[in-house]
């Protein structure tokens, strides 16, 4: 695996960190443990499998519901990050 350079070289964990284990937690049929790996790798494969369909189709409304996608995900993200921490 990739190792974390913020880890590596500040020893503080990245708003990426587990995400890595957490796809591989997923190929390996481990939802639940993939989920708490690093919970917003659902959402983030919502997000970029409609992407990849947005760019094929071009759908009517595709770019708003891109966004807000791209919210949530990173809404998820930064309270996971501030989590760690608490």
């Amino acid at each position: 695996m990739i190792p974390c350079l913020w880890k590596k070289y500040l020893h503080i964990e990245c708003m990426g960190c587990g995400s890595q284990r957490s796809l591989i937690l997923l190929f390996q049929g481990e939802f639940e443990a993939a989920f708490y790996m690093y919970p917003a790798i659902y959402t983030l494969l919502i997000l970029f499998g409609f992407l990849l369909l947005h760019l094929k189709f071009q759908f009517k409304y595709g770019a708003k519901i891109l966004l807000a996608l791209f919210l949530i995900n990173i809404s998820i993200i930064v309270i996971n990050y501030i989590f760690k921490f608490i």
